[in-house]
């Protein structure tokens, strides 16, 4: 296959998706916009106005403020394969860095240095997030200490995790064969599994603070419910969220014996007990279900087919001068391999999102009908609304921007869904 073929098969990918973000996301403003002046028929009698024309007004200013920061991520991407930048910057490391310290480390710098450069082109995007948009709307409840002190832990953490597991699939890069990609995908497999166990113990500490839930009567609401759906958990806990955000959620984090349930304290300050019990028992219908199990298959299944696609892509030389790099072919290319394949990679798995968000949904519709059969349905229709509100989603989205990128369904389907279910 010819270089310029990658570069066409490229950018197509990218100005195709490209265009179709823009016009779902004009058509998505255009929808709120045109109905923010009026409450739909069917929460005329529970959302104010107001309450109303601050989601629409929320969904707008996130909606334009989502096409700088797509436009600009473009433009990075751009510069970093076709314009040259990747390039630069290894050919820089590989005369400065690897002559000294050897083919690993050089390999190393070059994944960093590119994570690095990254995050401080994200960093204007995320400070004008939080400081304008959230704290704008009220939710925002981060400082700049504690901004940079979430930075600092991310970038350690980052480092600590990254640094270690990116040694090891280089390592397998280069010494496993032809095959190196199905060892690496299961090294890739084990770590998920245990950073699945640490993360609730080991990782979320060094953010949030962790309590056991002291409401006597709703700890032994929620022991009574999960018992009764053979749910076993290490414990509950209630995280202080509202350190950050006024957002509200719950969860269930860790695998196995780390199990455990988290409740935002933001959440238990505004649903009542049986809201909250609603809420977890939809939680819990995912567990029934067996939804996050077949997330995660689908997760490792399109990893396998992604790194045998590299396997295959990182021995073909038009694959590197397509996208604008110069390989040296006699030294060791893995981590620029790495990096140009996660670059290019976005343009074409964004045409298949539509289908990963109507799986999503689908999941979510079979979660609430679980909810209803264990809890009130009632409790979780009004939470589901409270929820809205206090979140300041939207309840008049355009149907086709539901279709391509809603993971959960609107409100008003799956009222309209829980109504049902309940009569």
């Amino acid at each position: 296959m010819e270089s310029s073929t990658f570069t066409l098969l490229f950018a197509g990918a990218l100005l195709a998706s490209l265009a179709i973000k823009f016009w779902l996301a004009t058509r998505q403003m255009r929808h709120v916009a045109a109905h923010r002046d009026q409450v739909p028929a069917a929460f005329a009698s529970t959302v104010t106005l107001e309450a109303h024309r601050r989601g629409a007004d929320y969904t707008l200013a996130k909606g334009r403020f989502g096409l700088l920061a797509t436009a600009f991520g473009s433009l990075v991407l751009l510069g970093w394969t076709l314009l040259g930048g990747l390039d630069a910057l290894n050919q820089a490391l590989l005369s400065t860095v690897q002559p000294r310290v050897g083919n690993m480390a050089y390999q190393l710098s070059l994944l960093a240095a590119f994570a690095l450069i990254g995050s401080v082109l994200d960093l204007p995007f995320e400070l004008y997030s939080t400081f304008r948009i959230e704290q704008r709307f009220g939710f925002n409840r981060m400082t700049p200490k504690l901004f940079i002190a979430d930075l600092l832990k991310n970038t350690a953490v980052g480092a600590l995790i990254g640094l270690p597991l990116a040694a090891l699939i280089l390592w397998i890069m280069g010494a496993a064969g032809k095959l190196w990609w199905l060892w690496a995908w299961g090294a890739w497999m084990a770590f998920n599994l245990v950073l699945l166990v640490l993360y609730p113990t080991v990782i979320a500490p060094l953010f949030n603070k962790f309590e056991p839930l002291a409401d006597v009567a709703l700890k032994e609401r929620v022991q009574t419910l999960m018992q009764r759906c053979g749910f076993a958990a290490k414990g509950l806990f209630v995280m202080d969220g509202s350190r950050r955000s006024a957002h509200a959620n719950a969860y269930f984090t860790g695998l196995g014996a780390s199990k455990r349930v988290v409740f935002f304290d933001t959440l238990l300050q505004r649903l009542s007990p049986g809201e909250v019990e609603a809420v977890l028992a939809h939680e819990l219908g995912h567990f029934s279900h067996r939804h996050v199990q077949k997330r995660m298959a689908g997760i490792f299944g399109f990893s396998l087919l992604g790194l045998g696609l590299l396997g295959w892509l990182s021995t073909q030389v038009p694959f590197y001068e397509g996208l604008g790099i110069s390989p040296n072919m006699n030294a060791p290319n893995d981590a620029l391999a790495l990096l140009l394949f996660m670059l290019a990679l976005p343009p074409f798995a964004f045409f298949v999102s539509p289908l990963m968000a109507h799986f999503s949904r689908r999941h979510e519709f079979e979660a609430d009908a679980y909810a209803c059969a264990q809890a009130s349905g009632q409790d979780l229709a009004n939470a589901l609304l409270k929820l809205h509100e206090d979140n300041a989603a939207t309840l008049t989205p355009d149907p086709v921007y539901v279709r391509f990128y809603y993971s959960h369904p609107p409100a008003s389907e799956r009222l309209a869904a829980l109504a049902l279910a309940t009569h």
